[in-house]
């Protein structure tokens, strides 16, 4: 008989518990310590309310090329829990998962409450003891043992300790880690748009470019994918990917960087400049404003000429070197100033935590203090948007609960 504590209600957390109560032997207790009242907050409000579950990616060595920070140590997790374990397991609850288009994973409700009342009937199912409102305000750890205090001065004794407590926990958990020698890397955002002050990119608002490449050329780095012009700047996919595995370099350069985008990325430069040699002679007399190229949208064609110094009365045949330069630069290597950045809708991802070589990721425990073990954001890893941060939380809470009972 032994009793399990999991501090933090969060999908990592609570997708632990109720795993370890159905496995553990008739009278182990497991218990789950959430500071607020509600459980399962950030389950809640993910995908717009309808939570992305996982990805459709189930091919490991793909799957880990989305965690910017835990690349490595994820592999061996995910070949024994992994989207497709995670579809099961709550099909097998009667949790039907859909896919869509871009690969994300939802419940064929589109609520995420459908995954909420699922986690909380194993729960009950199981006997998990949940204890909301309770603020830890100290942890000591003697003997393999774990004796934790509330706010009110009431404790707990564990046999075994689960931190689960998202990727901003503050305060006496991580305090409490650091003076058992671990090692906490600060918590930064990884998942954000960028802010760009140009009047011309935010009238654009609302416009999407299904497929573009944006770089950072201070840092080498660029990726492609569909681009979403914002009233703030811009967002879509690729700035989000690029913001993830950019993080602690723009976090560094405080957000102030410039980014370059080809509109054209499946096209090369002769390419491009055969297209406008071939418009200029074939369609010289009309005005360049008049019919946009390459597919582009009418206003995205519109800002790329006035970026480029060419006036709505200009025809191609007028154009001189210098503006069809300015315009294949536009096409191609578009400079933009970004002066900030934003949080992507109601996710809020941070890379930070505890230091990943400080684990053992066939069990989730510390390598540090026996018994202590780790599960979700709370270490030092994350992923791109698309369903892969919950699939952190599910796999390492799977492993943990394993290793816990």
């Amino acid at each position: 008989m032994q009793t399990i504590v999991i501090v933090g209600g969060g999908a990592a957390g609570m997708f632990a518990a109720v795993n370890a109560a159905r496995m553990a032997d008739e009278g182990t207790k497991v218990i789950v310590l959430e500071k607020s009242s509600q459980l399962l907050s950030k389950v809640k409000v993910s995908g717009g309310g309808r939570c992305n579950v996982t990805h459709h990616c189930f091919e490991v060595n793909e799957l880990v090329k989305n965690y910017p920070r835990g690349l490595k140590e994820l592999k061996g997790p995910f070949h024994s829990f992994n989207p497709e374990h995670t579809i099961n397991w709550f099909e097998e609850r009667g949790v039907k998962i859909k896919v869509e288009d871009d690969g994300r994973m939802f419940p064929t409700t589109d609520s995420s409450q459908t995954i909420i009342d699922c986690l909380m009937k194993e729960a009950n199912k199981f006997n998990v003891q949940i204890r909301t409102n309770y603020s830890v305000s100290a942890i000591q750890h003697y003997e393999e043992k774990f004796k934790i205090e509330n706010q009110h001065g009431e404790r707990i004794i564990a046999d075994k300790l689960l931190i689960a407590t998202g990727g901003n926990s503050q305060g006496i958990i991580f305090e409490q880690l650091i003076n058992w020698k671990h090692t906490i890397q600060p918590a930064i955002p990884s998942l954000f748009t960028f802010q760009i002050k140009d009047t011309l990119i935010t009238d654009l608002s609302g416009l999407s470019i299904p497929n573009v490449s944006v770089s950072i050329p201070q840092i080498n780095l660029s990726y492609e994918g569909p681009l979403l012009f914002t009233h703030w700047g811009l967002s879509g996919p690729a700035i989000l990917k690029l913001s993830s595995f950019a993080a602690i370099h723009l976090h560094q350069m405080n957000y102030e960087f410039k980014i370059n985008i080809n509109l054209l990325p499946f096209f090369s430069l002769n390419e491009i400049k055969e297209i406008l040699q071939k418009t200029v002679q074939t369609e010289g007399r009309k005005k360049v404003v008049a019919n946009s190229l390459f597919n582009l949208p009418k206003r995205c064609w519109q800002m790329l000429l006035l970026k480029s110094q060419i006036t709505e009365e200009k025809n191609w045949a007028d154009l001189n070197k210098s503006q069809k330069e300015n315009l294949l630069k536009c096409l191609t290597s578009l400079e933009l100033q970004v002066l900030g950045k934003s949080t992507f809708k109601e996710e809020f991802v941070t890379c930070g935590g505890v230091t990943l070589n400080e684990i053992n990721f066939k069990t989730m425990e510390s390598k540090l203090i026996k018994n202590l073990y780790f599960a979700g954001e709370v270490i030092d890893v994350d992923a791109i948007t698309g369903g892969f941060n919950f699939q952190n939380a599910w796999t390492t809470g799977m492993i943990a609960a394993n290793h816990l009972i």
